[in-house]
């Protein structure tokens, strides 16, 4: 199936995730202005964040749930009004304690609400399955050029309007994620599976229990785990390490700007290699390709280029993972489900972001070096790489018997 021919939600979920996780990668520029406009140090504002990201993840599995019940549409609106109402109330914020609740608590639903999970489970009831990690991995793309596009107008209308202003502008941009939305329709497929009456009797007890007596559905969660440690690792702390290696700041600014660049590209590369082959045996492949990565940019001398090199190297197996992960879950359990299940697999991504940037910090501290906890990454990718292996990607019994 050509792109062009995807259905019409895919594309309106591509415009959701532009705006979604666009604004959500501005975030960082705004942290001096805040915390100068407040008069405090900038840890309270990284706490907000630190919170948000946390949040993301634990309502995640609820929110996906709700969208599998209700319907992605309902969902992604109320979430799209929690984002905005804590961009809103963040920028009339006149006590810094108030950004806990709106950058914090309002921005983290609004995320879980409008990001991968609930667009990508609503992709996968109108995509048939043999093109799913490829609409997945454009989705994602699509994503990952929403991050790198958003910054240079939030830095322009922070310039034009001062940062309440910027994040007012932003808080109207969300009203376009509604629009996009209103318009999602979940057509009824004439594929095998969406047709399958024993998938659309199970209840949702059922497809939990289901899942959580699969060996491979927990092999996933440890293998997203390690992912979300690698990228919270690498995002906050690759910027302090190259300074520490006496590299000027601009060397990390074009590593981070090359991680996003090659994101977009490795997202709907992984993707279409999904659909070719084994998603378990891609997925190792990504897996090793980042213990490649990595093992050579700690043992190779760092300069500028090597810098620049692993930004896109990295950047290209950075989000690769998401349409491979949502595309095992959905070959092995089904889509009705997929926002609920793959949310659950989010959440422990997220645990294992928090522990990456932490951990990163807290070895540091101990050892005063980076070293330990760069190699630490390059076995976890290695094990990552094995983890996929031994699982079993054959669809359930429950859709196996009617295929």
């Amino acid at each position: 199936m050509s792109i062009f021919r995807f259905p019409l939600l895919v594309w309106l979920g591509i415009g959701i995730l532009v705006i979604c996780l666009g604004i959500r990668q501005s975030f960082g520029i705004f942290m001096m202005p805040v915390s100068d406009f407040f008069g405090t140090g900038r840890e309270f504002f990284s706490f907000a964040i630190a919170l948000q990201n946390l949040l993301f993840g634990v309502f995640q599995p609820f929110v996906g749930m709700a969208a599998d019940k209700w319907g992605a549409k309902r969902i992604i609106i109320l979430g799209a009004v929690s984002y905005a109402l804590g961009l809103y109330l963040t920028s009339i914020a006149t006590e810094p304690s108030m950004l806990y609740l709106s950058l914090g608590v309002l921005v983290g639903l609004g995320l879980s609400a409008t990001s991968y999970v609930i667009v990508l489970g609503a992709v996968a009831k109108v995509v048939p399955a043999e093109h799913a990690a490829k609409a997945f991995g454009l989705t994602t793309a699509a994503g990952s050029f929403g991050m790198f596009a958003m910054i240079p107008g939030a830095q322009t209308l922070m310039t034009e309007f001062g940062w309440q202003g910027a994040l007012q502008g932003f808080a109207m941009l969300c009203t376009l994620m509604v629009a996009f939305a209103l318009f999602m329709r979940t057509a009824k497929s004439s594929t095998t599976e969406q047709s399958n009456q024993a998938e659309q009797s199970q209840t949702l007890k059922q497809a939990l229990t289901e899942a959580f007596s699969h060996r491979g559905y927990w092999l996933i969660h440890i293998g997203f785990f390690v992912c979300g440690f690698h990228v919270m690792f690498i995002a906050t702390h690759l910027p302090s390490y190259l300074a520490d290696k006496h590299l000027p700041a601009s060397s990390a600014a074009m590593a981070l700007a090359y991680v996003g660049i090659f994101n977009i590209f490795g997202s709907y590369f992984w993707g279409v290699m999904g659909d070719r082959f084994s998603k378990r045996h891609v997925m190792s492949a990504l897996y090793l390709m980042r213990t490649l990565v990595i093992g050579a940019f700690v043992t190779l001398p760092v300069t500028e280029s090597t810098a620049a090199i692993f930004g896109g190297a990295i950047g290209f197996c950075w989000l690769g993972t998401v349409p491979l992960t949502s595309g095992l879950v959905r070959q092995i359990f089904g889509a009705k489900y997929l926002s609920t299940l793959y949310g659950l697999v989010f959440f422990t991504h997220q645990v294992g972001s928090f522990l990456g940037a932490w951990a990163g910090g807290r070895i540091y501290d101990y050892y005063g070096s980076y070293e330990p906890i760069w190699w630490s990454t390059v076995v976890l990718a290695f094990a990552a790489a094995l983890i996929h292996l031994p699982i079993n990607d054959k669809p359930v019994q429950r859709l196996a018997m009617v295929n």
